[in-house]
């Protein structure tokens, strides 16, 4: 699975440059073979929401990146991305209460969703000081 790579640079050119997209889109990843190991009847309930609840993160962040012109697109697609987020957290919650994923791996998920939702929330109030070249 080709994907991102944490950068540390400063400039931002493209959406992937962004962190909370960097880290979004690899605890996706990390969501998707965790959630192999939940059992056959959750393939189309469970299985499928944590799934589609964390690709809609960074799914969110690009589209908004895209559209930053408009600085209410844009956020709207952060709020949105957040909006994924917090629900990331309760599909977690249910996974570790029908004990398709243990008390450690459910308050590592949850402390990366935390730092996710916390750089989102920064990312709403400091977007324009990133240089954009186009």
């Amino acid at each position: 699975m080709g994907g991102p790579t944490l950068n540390t640079k400063r400039i931002i050119t493209t959406y992937k440059d962004l962190v909370v997209y960097q880290v979004s889109f690899l605890a996706a990843k990390q969501i998707f073979v965790v959630s192999k190991r939940f059992p056959k009847e959750e393939t189309y309930s469970l299985t499928d929401q944590l799934r589609r609840s964390t690709r809609s993160i960074p799914v969110n962040i690009a589209e908004g990146w895209a559209k930053r012109k408009y600085k209410n697109v844009f956020i709207r697609h952060l709020n949105d991305a957040n909006g994924s987020c917090e629900e990331t957290k309760v599909w977690l919650d249910f996974a570790r209460d029908c004990l398709y994923i243990a008390e450690e791996e459910h308050k590592s998920f949850l402390d990366q969703y935390n730092k996710i939702g916390a750089m989102l929330f920064s990312l709403m109030k400091r977007w324009q000081n990133f240089d954009k070249r186009d």
